[in-house]
């Protein structure tokens, strides 16, 4: 079931092609995926019946991020990149090397052509990766036909049978001129780096001409090593050509908010990305703030300057380049300004999300606790404290404070107050006097400190628990808060609240957010108050038990309490293990034999 963040970030989704990355409770990516349509791809985990193991990664999913690109190839490549980094759980493959080879020209005397999956630091010249595996292989096969080099493993003292065929330069069995390699190599560079037309052209014919012939399956064959070579060999953005070690800095503004996004290339593919959102301090110079993040970025965080650094055409170049001791450019043209502008599309894509995420966020929150303050006809307030007591039969009573602000829980403010525990008879524990204990504690500190109040109380409880909050407020305290009571039905759920003078049942449409946020409220300070509880009353116990033995005193419990935590542990411990936690022999003999008839 997706989360409230993930379903309001499911409404967001681009039509466009990219990556997606799931992460899970902790933020960890746990999947990478690509599609053509990010909104529809993203949305078919949430929106249908899954199974077996992507059943399980949806159940694990708590948040996702996007990257958009221009274009399917681009989501296919940045993918291979993002699985290599992450080495997400649920992708099974790609997670070794690249996933997909390279076209490599090997540094060798006699050099040859040949597909890895590795790049090695040997000063080869490398090509891809290629995510069509029999597109490479089929152009690599071209490139040994048209440009060869050395298909052999070397001298042998004979030519070799692709010497024969064509497809060898001979090193089998004479030494190869190095200006001939260089001449082939040239070549090769030339074609790998896309300047294929006259290839492109001379293959169409070859087609043509063998369909005029009717030979069809030759014609065939021809057609798919034009398309596999159009693909493998055509530009795009995430992988580069030139291994220029480059960061690419680029921004989007609005509503006086700055979103900076920046793509860091690395051997030739744009290795990640990150992202920062911030109010501009001086909304009439995005630029200068732009400029001061990107030196800030680098002198703060201590990080390794690349070769090159690109940024949008508004930025002073020179006196950046000065600052930062490396080369800062805006391209013109080419590849380099289209990455420039993805990485402004996709800062202005966080940008447009953080604005709607905050809007429909304030729906359910901000807008959920005016329908709960409207239902009361009250004005709208920020505040919503709520109480809510625990014990068993009077005993360790407890009470737990929740504190909510416009609709969000501020944990910081929560509070537990240790009850005193006054007993009405065999009742077990008196809720009006809990009550009336813990309100006076609280908004007696409250009032001593010159804190602010709450704009409304709510407590776990019904009639009794609201008129013994509002004596100690009114008849002690002088204070005037408004105190409602939130009531549950037979089966323990929220049915509605009391309020007033009297006290009216005051009914919220259970379809509404006010009704869940009054919900998640009562749910919330349950919560708090019985794990509260549970764990004083464990911790009593224990001590009770303890301090029933003779010749332990509360020095001694407390060091078994510091040492084993609980009583099972402290009756599975040794004599001697008893005395490191600081018990004299005599007294942890006494332990053991006290807790030995222990079920």
């Amino acid at each position: 079931m997706a989360t409230q963040l993930v379903e309001n970030k499911l409404k967001l989704l681009p039509a466009k092609p990219g990556c997606y990355l799931m992460k899970d409770i902790n933020g960890k990516v746990i999947y990478v995926g690509k599609s053509k349509n990010l909104k529809s791809r993203v949305r078919s985990y949430f929106k249908s019946r899954q199974y077996g193991r992507r059943a399980e990664l949806v159940a694990n999913i708590r948040d996702f991020d996007i990257i958009t690109v221009t274009s399917d190839k681009e989501a296919f490549l940045l993918e291979i990149t993002l699985i290599k980094k992450y080495q997400p759980y649920y992708n099974v493959q790609l997670k070794q090397g690249s996933g997909y080879p390279y076209i490599e020209i090997t540094n060798e005397r006699d050099p040859e052509t040949r597909l890895t999956s590795i790049v090695h630091k040997d000063h080869g010249y490398y090509f891809g990766p290629y995510p069509n595996v029999y597109a490479a292989q089929a152009t690599l096969k071209f490139i040994q036909k048209v440009y060869p080099l050395r298909r052999c493993h070397g001298h042998q003292g004979r030519p070799c049978l692709y010497y024969h065929m064509g497809q060898c330069l001979g090193a089998c069995f004479k030494t190869v001129p190095k200006s001939v390699y260089n001449q082939q190599i040239k070549k090769i560079k030339a074609f790998l780096n896309g300047d294929i037309a006259d290839v492109k052209r001379d293959l169409t014919a070859q087609m043509e001409a063998a369909s005029q012939q009717l030979e069809f399956e030759r014609a065939a064959e021809i057609r798919d090593q034009l398309n596999y070579i159009t693909e493998t060999v055509e530009k795009q953005k995430i992988i580069s050509h030139d291994h220029t070690q480059r960061d690419i800095f680029n921004y989007y503004v609005d509503h006086s908010w700055l979103s900076v996004q920046i793509f860091f290339l690395r051997q030739a593919k744009l290795l990640r990305r990150e992202t920062r959102l911030f109010p501009l301090t001086d909304a009439d110079a995005p630029v200068d703030e732009f400029v001061s993040f990107i030196v800030q970025f680098y002198n703060q965080r201590n990080r390794v300057l690349p070769k090159e650094v690109l940024v949008p055409e508004q930025v002073d170049t020179g006196s950046l380049a000065q600052v930062l001791g490396v080369p800062v450019r805006t391209p013109q043209r080419g590849q380099k300004l289209s990455l420039l502008k993805m990485a402004k599309d996709n800062a202005k894509l966080k940008l447009d999300e953080k604005f709607r995420l905050l809007e429909l966020g304030n729906r359910k929150t901000k807008g959920a606790q005016k329908e709960i303050f409207d239902a009361l006809g009250l004005p709208y307030g920020q505040r919503i404290e709520s109480f809510d007591h625990s014990h068993i039969q009077g005993a360790d009573p407890v009470s737990a404070l929740v504190v909510f602000k416009d609709g969000e829980p501020d944990k910081s403010a929560y509070r537990k107050y240790k009850l005193k525990g006054e007993v009405e008879h065999q009742n077990g524990a008196d809720e009006v006097a809990n009550t009336r204990e813990v309100v006076r504690r609280r908004y007696g500190r409250l009032l001593r400190e010159h804190q602010p109040m709450p704009d409304l109380i709510l407590m776990d409880g019904g009639q009794i628990q609201v008129d013994a909050c509002e004596d100690v407020l009114i008849n002690e305290l002088n204070l005037h808060i408004p105190v409602a009571g939130m009531v549950k039905d037979d089966k323990h759920r929220t049915n509605h609240l009391i309020y007033g003078n009297p006290l009216q049942l005051i009914p919220l449409d259970p379809r509404s957010q006010g009704f869940y946020l009054l919900t998640r409220i009562q749910d919330e300070v349950h919560r708090f108050a019985i794990t509260f509880h549970r764990r004083r009353h464990a911790k009593n116990s224990l001590a009770s038990r303890l301090d029933s033995i003779k010749g332990i005193g509360p020095v001694s419990r407390n060091k078994l309490l510091r040492q084993f935590g609980s009583l099972t542990k402290i009756k599975q411990a040794s004599v001697p293990e008893l005395q490191q936690a600081g018990l004299t022999l005599t007294q942890a003999q006494t332990v053991k034999l006290s807790l030995a008839s222990l079920t």
